[in-house]
């Protein structure tokens, strides 16, 4: 079975890894930096960005503290995270990605439900 894609707070639609790309850039410009997605195998995909660097997590199901994406030997911290629920967080650079290897991550993930075999990420189970 292939795995389909929906933005938790959109339409019920899929989306494709075609299309993953123009939605967060949309929602990005329209001030919402925090994105879910869900799988029809229940997992989930969280995008978080300040515009200049993301934070991509893989979760297997609820309960799962997953894996994310990270940026090994990346030196500092970032701001301007900003969640859905008004929370403003910070992250060392080192556990997120700049914006734009983040767009490859989750189109690869849409398309293939796997990380891109060149990608970097840590398993936080």
């Amino acid at each position: 079975m292939i795995e389909s894609w929906v933005i938790n707070d959109e339409s019920p639609l899929p989306v494709s890894s075609a299309t993953v790309l123009e939605a967060l850039r949309s929602r990005i410009d329209n001030g919402r930096l925090e994105t879910w997605l869900t799988s029809s195998s229940g997992r989930s995909l969280a995008f978080v960005t300040n515009t200049e660097r993301a934070m991509v997590m893989l979760l297997e199901d609820e309960g799962d503290p997953g894996e994310h994406a990270v940026s090994p030997g990346a030196q500092g911290s970032s701001d301007g995270f900003a969640l859905s629920n008004g929370q403003d967080d910070e992250y060392p650079d080192e556990d997120t990605v700049p914006v734009i290897e983040a767009f490859r991550l989750v189109e690869q993930i849409v398309g293939t439900g796997s990380w891109p075999a060149d990608a970097r990420w840590a398993v936080d189970r």
